[in-house]
């Protein structure tokens, strides 16, 4: 086989290794109830993510709208409602934009106290 080495593939190789796709960013947060998590309540923080907050006015700083890309536990087990404890629940959300846990923690009250919110880790694509 000829050699690579100074070709367009070769300049290429592993570039995108470790870009995830133009989306921005991605996050995995972890949701969790000192009690038991409800479905009710991953449902009301779901929809706080996913809607945009703050004025715009570009004088606050906000959280943007996320798309959540996946819901799931740590080890891949289904979640029962009936049985849930103190386990979190995970969620992977995408977006341009940030994604502040004191915001979302304060946004989510009412309903929402003793819920936490977490940031685990967070994906951003390579330049």
């Amino acid at each position: 086989m000829p050699s690579l080495v100074g070709t367009a593939i070769a300049a290429n190789y592993k570039k995108f290794g470790i870009s995830q796709s133009g989306v921005g960013a991605e996050w995995i947060i972890s949701v969790a109830h000192n009690a038991a998590l409800t479905e009710a309540m991953l449902e009301d923080v779901l929809n706080y993510l996913t809607m945009p907050h703050g004025t715009g006015d570009g004088t606050t700083q906000s959280d943007h709208a996320f798309t959540v890309g996946g819901v799931g536990t740590a080890n891949g087990a289904a979640i029962n409602w009936a049985t849930w404890t103190t386990d979190p629940v995970y969620v992977r959300i995408q977006g341009t934009g940030d994604f502040t846990v004191a915001d979302a923690q304060v946004g989510m009250s009412g309903n929402l106290t003793n819920v936490t919110v977490a940031k685990v880790c967070k994906f951003t694509p390579a330049l």
